[in-house]
């Protein structure tokens, strides 16, 4: 073990202190059994703690949950002391030790981590993990949270150890010794936070038979958790989700609430002595944009690379880029840290992977960052990290490319899937009666057949229209699924309607989301009512038309969608801002996909005019989300991720029914996409009434 200080207040003196201890608070949760027979606010199925460590992930021990059923458990959590609890379903997705055959009740080997993932997205806060080996800790004491059920009353509390030094060291079961303080039953799997660096370093494992303390596991263990044959590597993922969470709620400038970063800040820890919290939070959020190192040995090859710098022996070994910085922070010289920092940047940047939109927009932001952050040293050096940036991007064939402004690489198209048969769901708002709409269900197949319209209604009231459809939409896909082949649902909204969660209705008490079980698409029953702002104005430096022809701009930009790019209009990194006027948008790129990451929001009541505005301005193809969340960085990723690097936009429908159906199955890191609607209004074939057919994509 070893105890260093590098900066930082004295131990939990102050406000900074203060603030620590009521985010520690926040993110620690209590598990218990799964199911709903018992009330979650009594001791009866109490399981033990545990604590968020990214979006809708929890860590805790392998003992704690080692106890629920089929590895179901629930997990209650509230995010500060006037919310009511909640309780939300959840599965163990990892464990370690992963085999442990018959155990005696106390007796459960180290590690003794379990990572359990949230069944559904909910919003919350989440600790920050150390990225530093272990065990090092800023001074002698950590700091502790957990759950207890007193006299049968469940309570959070707190408190404060002393570190007394590790049992079984260069081990794998190697923990930290803890003292000084009595430890309650079921505060296992609480957090264990360096109060001096304002990071969590461990998680609660035992208390001591006889007198107080007891054991913690640091979070490096993590590291071992067993490489996946195939399927998403649990660790990375994690790991991952929790660096871009930090960045992006660092970013976000509609919460008042300070952060992990900014209590950080007032400690005033300075990682590896050269990086601010700040810098150190936007440079793990970086890393986290681009694939994880292919190996451990790559990752170890790159930091024996580095000038003047000896990896040390340790167990375990860094996995990914976030353990391989927190490694340079004990062992560079004072006089060379930042120059470290940025060679390890570099060698990050000339790591394999693969070369899509992504990945290269990713390369692009770590760069800046190398660039910004050397801009205090001196000019030969800075010259020669120009010139070290220029022979990568000349070696991966994109010199003709600008750092800070690329062309996106044309993707490679397959074939389009043949045309399915499709339903098609039309709303009619009621002029005098808001509230209210008609609607009709009409059923359409192969280029040879005319619409069949089979049920229509009148004076439906919008809030309960899902119940009225049901029916008659289950009568429509038995008349269009096919074996393996579910019809599309079109759902043709009025303009100020078009946030109608259509995909999250449900034909039956047990039956799953429509969004889940077929492709659910938006499209705009009311064209000819949009807002008449800016409408004849063509201000596209690629093209005009004849105003005589209101189509012509949108069958124009349908054909050129082939090549997509998403372009979020009312968010700049975590902050709001007005979706532009129609003549702006007209000047938007051919390929442009417009993203609304706000839209939904209660506090800004315009967002159905701008959703006008952008159908105004020619657009067929939009993606929005309908419940805007308070980290935003995840969702901008996301969806660029799937229309940057996809297929082009005629393939977004299938996309986003993948999404939805991985949402729907407990996928994680599909959360993002919780509550996203995409219009696909393809003008070439209008609704029925002007004699066009309907066809799916």
């Amino acid at each position: 073990m070893s105890v260093g200080y590098d900066g930082g207040a004295p131990e939990g003196d102050g406000a900074a202190g203060l603030a620590l201890r009521d985010l520690v608070l926040a993110a620690t949760v209590r598990i218990h059994h799964a199911g709903a027979g018992y009330a979650h606010d009594e001791p009866d199925g109490f399981l033990g703690s545990g604590f968020f460590v990214a979006p809708n992930w929890v860590l805790t021990c392998a003992h704690v949950v080692h106890a629920g059923e089929g590895g179901e458990v629930t997990v209650v959590y509230r995010t500060s002391p006037y919310d009511d609890p909640r309780a939300v379903p959840a599965r163990v997705a990892a464990m370690l030790p992963e085999q442990t055959g018959r155990l005696v009740p106390g007796s459960w080997p180290a590690p003794d981590l379990a990572l359990v993932r949230l069944r559904e997205p909910v919003g919350h806060t989440c600790v920050y993990l150390s990225e530093r080996p272990n065990p090092h800790f800023g001074g002698t004491r950590v700091f502790y949270a957990g759950w207890t059920a007193p006299r049968g009353r469940l309570q959070i509390l707190d408190g404060r150890l002393t570190v007394q030094g590790t049992i079984s060291a260069w081990s794998p079961e190697e923990q930290v010794r803890l003292g000084q303080n009595d430890l309650p039953s079921g505060v296992s799997g609480g957090p264990v936070v360096d109060p001096v660096r304002g990071e969590v370093v461990g998680v609660l494992k035992s208390r001591a038979d006889h007198g107080g303390g007891g054991t913690s596991i640091g979070v490096e263990r993590l590291r071992t958790l067993r490489l996946p044959a195939d399927g998403d590597d649990v660790y990375q993922s994690v790991v991952h989700a929790h660096d871009r969470y930090h960045r992006d709620r660092q970013r976000d400038a509609d919460s008042p609430d300070p952060t992990w970063t900014d209590i950080q800040g007032e400690l005033g820890a300075r990682p590896g002595r050269t990086l601010s919290p700040q810098q150190r939070g936007e440079l793990l959020g970086l890393l986290a944009d681009l694939p994880p190192p292919v190996s451990t040995r790559g990752l170890l090859d790159l930091l024996r690379s580095l000038p003047d710098f000896r990896v040390p022996s340790l167990v375990p070994a860094p996995r990914g880029w976030r353990d391989g910085l927190g490694l340079l922070y004990e062992h560079a010289r004072q006089d060379g840290a930042l120059k470290l920092v940025l060679e390890y940047a570099m060698g990050v940047l000339s790591a394999a992977r693969p070369s899509t939109p992504s990945t290269l927009a990713a390369e692009r932001a770590l760069w800046e960052w190398v660039r910004h952050a050397a801009a205090g040293l001196d000019s030969g050096y800075r010259h020669t990290l120009a010139r070290r940036r220029a022979e990568l991007l000349g070696r991966a064939q994109v010199t003709h490319r600008h750092a800070g402004d690329a062309d996106i690489p044309a993707p490679e198209h397959k074939p389009p899937a043949p045309l399915a048969p499709a339903v098609l769901l039309v709303v009619l708002r009621r002029g005098w009666e808001p509230d209210h709409c008609d609607w009709s269900v009409s059923v359409g197949g192969g280029p040879d057949q005319e619409p069949t319209r089979l049920y229509e209604g009148e004076r439906a009231p919008l809030d309960g229209l899902a119940d009225q459809v049901a029916a008659p939409l289950a009568e429509a896909f038995r008349h269009a699924d096919e074996p393996g082949r579910p019809a599309t649902l079109y759902a043709a909204l009025p303009h100020l309607h078009l946030g109608l969660p259509v995909d999250d209705w449900r034909l039956g008490p047990d039956a799953v989301p429509l969004g889940a079980e077929r492709p659910v698409l938006v499209r705009c029953s009311d064209r000819d009512q949009l807002p008449e702002e800016e409408r004849h104005t063509r201000s596209a430096p690629w093209e005009t038309y004849d105003d005589e022809d209101p189509d012509a701009e949108r069958r124009d930009r349908w054909r050129r969608l082939r090549q997509a790019q998403a372009e979020v209009l009312d968010c700049d990194d975590g902050v709001r801002r007005p979706v532009p006027d129609a003549a702006v948008l007209r000047g938007l790129a051919p390929h442009a996909v417009p993203v609304l990451c706000r839209s939904g929001d209660p506090r800004f009541p315009d967002d159905p005019a701008a959703l006008g505005r952008v159908l105004r301005a020619g657009f067929g193809v939009v993606l929005w989300r309908r419940r805007p969340g308070a980290v935003c960085g995840e969702f901008h990723r996301g969806v660029k991720t799937v229309v940057d690097d996809g297929d082009g936009a005629l393939f977004l429908p299938d996309a986003v029914h993948a999404l939805r159906r991985r949402l729907g199955a407990g996928d994680t890191e599909s959360y993002w996409a919780h509550g996203t609607a995409l219009l696909y209004d393809d003008p070439h074939r209008p609704l029925p009434g002007t004699g066009d057919l309907l066809e799916a994509p």
